[in-house]
């Protein structure tokens, strides 16, 4: 059998950046501690989520690559021996542009893989734009060998899973397993006029898993952060659409799953969305 087992990391975050550091080795570790290979952090792990306002102030939060926050992610990774899909963080880029990025390390603490974010939000409390460009690398996949084991793994960030196109492309190079890192939730007018919004999140996300017939991990934050109250509820979610694994809505979590490939291929051989694509009727979607 094919079996890999994954950790998701959901915490409250804090204005102390090195405090959310010690809380989220601490978490990793645990993870490892409980078997997991892979371990995924939330979107902009080590800060809160600035983004709920426009301030020239919180440019100074971005950093280059190597910096404190790609240090200590390569730390994680090389002493729990996992391999780790660092969430994301505010990268300033070798070009002088600011991007929201995945970096991925091996178990030797080496980065083997980045991706920035591609759709940027810029709606009430999501005010991303202002802060980031949307990113320039294409969607990247990362084939693994755990142990006996094999998968390619593809990270998207956050407001990416609303985008059937992004979990369609990384489903047709192979991916197995999309991570989301995220941070998403509720503001008082979202949760008056929407308060189906945490399960809409959810359904998004197992259409995408059943729709292409591979696994999704979705990690989101927890606790009140000015306007916003993160709704966590972080999950992996089968290539049936099923929940295999879910954290709570209210409080910091490892949540730690084995997920077995196999059912990949029966999803996929089944049901045949991929193979029955007809292609040369789609050109729409790229116009």
């Amino acid at each position: 059998m094919n079996k890999v087992k994954i950790g998701l990391i959901q915490t409250a975050v804090s204005n102390d950046i090195g405090g959310n550091l010690k809380k989220t080795a601490k978490f990793i570790k645990e993870a490892a501690k409980k078997g997991a290979q892979i371990v995924c952090l939330q979107e902009l792990f080590a800060t809160r989520y600035f983004a709920q306002v426009e301030d020239k102030k919180f440019f100074a939060l971005a950093e280059k690559i190597p910096g404190k926050i790609t240090n200590f992610l390569s730390h994680c990774a090389k002493e729990n021996k996992i391999t780790l899909v660092g969430g994301s963080f505010y990268e300033k880029g070798e070009d002088g542009k600011y991007y929201n990025t995945t970096l991925i390390f091996d178990s030797a603490g080496k980065i083997i893989s980045k991706y920035r974010k591609v759709h940027i939000p810029h709606d009430p409390n999501y005010y991303e734009q202002y802060y980031f460009v949307p990113g320039n690398l294409g969607f990247v996949q990362v084939p693994l060998t755990l142990g006996s084991s094999q998968i390619k793994i593809a990270p998207l960030i956050c407001y990416d899973q609303w985008f059937p196109e992004a979990a369609r492309a990384n489903a047709l190079k192979g991916t197995q397993l999309i991570f989301y890192p995220t941070a998403i939730g509720w503001f008082d007018k979202l949760k008056k006029h929407e308060p189906f919004s945490a399960k809409r999140w959810e359904n998004a996300m197992r259409g995408h898993a059943s729709m292409n017939g591979i696994f999704v991990a979705a990690v989101n934050r927890v606790g009140k952060e000015d306007k916003m109250q993160f709704w966590g509820s972080s999950f992996i979610a089968d290539p049936y659409g099923e929940v295999v694994a879910r954290a709570s809505s209210t409080t910091e979590q490892v949540l730690v799953a084995e997920i077995d490939l196999e059912l990949i291929v029966h999803s996929q051989e089944g049901w045949g969305f991929l193979r029955n694509r007809k292609p040369k009727q789609y050109t729409d979607l790229v116009k």
